[in-house]
């Protein structure tokens, strides 16, 4: 008696899933220091738009403000540099207290040297250490 090829269709679907939920399910834990200035000799982040054009107040509703922020491995700015966050934020809070940021972390340097984190969402900026969501990786990640 032959076995038909659908037979063997759970096997070839479920050997990719197992594989899958037991090997790919890696967690990392990373520590960065964004420096994230905006005066001073070449800084790194520049208002953009707001209510007032580029003079606005990054503290004020509808500023923009891009960035291309140094990351470092430590929260000393003189700390070796691992990286760039290059991208955006806007205060989109109306009493002006909160921003909406968007950017990549380009990682020049270290282990993670080539690869990038995609970074979205609220930052509650009045706190001095932040969590920001990750919504997408290349390289390593």
């Amino acid at each position: 008696m032959a076995l038909s090829n659908s037979s063997f269709l759970p096997l070839v679907v479920a050997l990719p899933l197992f594989y899958w939920a037991f090997n790919l399910r890696k967690s990392t834990k990373l520590v960065l220091y964004v420096h994230d200035y905006l005066s001073g000799d070449d800084t790194p982040a520049i208002t953009v738009a707001g209510k007032h054009g580029p003079q606005t107040s990054v503290l004020h509703f509808g500023t923009m403000v891009a960035v291309d922020d140094p990351v470092t491995e430590g929260p000393d700015p003189k700390s070796k540099v691992i990286g760039r966050a290059q991208g955006m934020y806007i205060n989109s809070q109306l009493d002006g207290k909160g921003l909406h940021l968007m950017f990549s972390v380009i990682f020049t340097d270290g282990k993670f040297k080539g690869s990038t984190l995609e970074i979205q969402g609220a930052d509650p900026f009045a706190m001095k250490e932040r969590e920001f969501s990750i919504v997408f990786g290349t390289g390593y990640f």
